[in-house]
């Protein structure tokens, strides 16, 4: 991961795919399940953006304006993710020239950034029911598709750590 040029999340969807398909450690799954996630989450924050000024109630348009606000903050968690993981796993995949101590070590690091995963997945899954109900009628199904994005990551997250 040191060698690369620009940050993962910097990378054209192109780029990035490409890079993930590569004989390489890094990116791997751990990172794809990071963007899955931040996909999902950015899927959640244009729901809720088109669900803003449609007549609502003050305090929906007020939670609403909440719900873009986590998601873009989140969203951008989540893309630091992406590379948070492949340099973990560049520190495994380092560490299994060292001692237990260090293997497990790096194994246990890399782990963590899994678990910080799947507890924003969660989080932000939590987010579907208010955006199906109060949110926009015709992006019902989008609502859907970033509630499977994050599901997928959280399960990928889950299989990792």
């Amino acid at each position: 991961m040191e060698q690369r040029m620009k940050y993962l999340k910097d990378y054209s969807i192109e780029e990035y795919t490409n890079a993930l398909s590569l004989r390489v450690p890094t990116p791997g799954g751990g990172s794809a399940a990071a963007l899955t996630a931040a996909l999902g989450t950015a899927l959640f924050g244009m729901v809720a953006r088109y669900s803003l000024d449609r007549g609502s109630t003050r305090e929906v348009e007020h939670h609403i304006k909440k719900i873009v606000k986590e998601c873009d903050k989140i969203q951008q968690t989540f893309l630091r993710y992406v590379d948070d993981d492949a340099k973990a796993y560049q520190r495994v995949v380092k560490a299994r020239k060292g001692t237990k101590q260090q293997q497990k070590a790096a194994d246990n690091a890399a782990r963590k950034i899994q678990q910080k995963v799947r507890l924003l997945c969660y989080r932000m899954i939590a987010l579907a029911p208010f955006l199906v109900k109060k949110g926009n009628p015709h992006l019902a199904a989008d609502v859907g598709v970033a509630g499977e994005l994050l599901l997928s990551a959280y399960n990928s997250a889950e299989i990792l750590a």
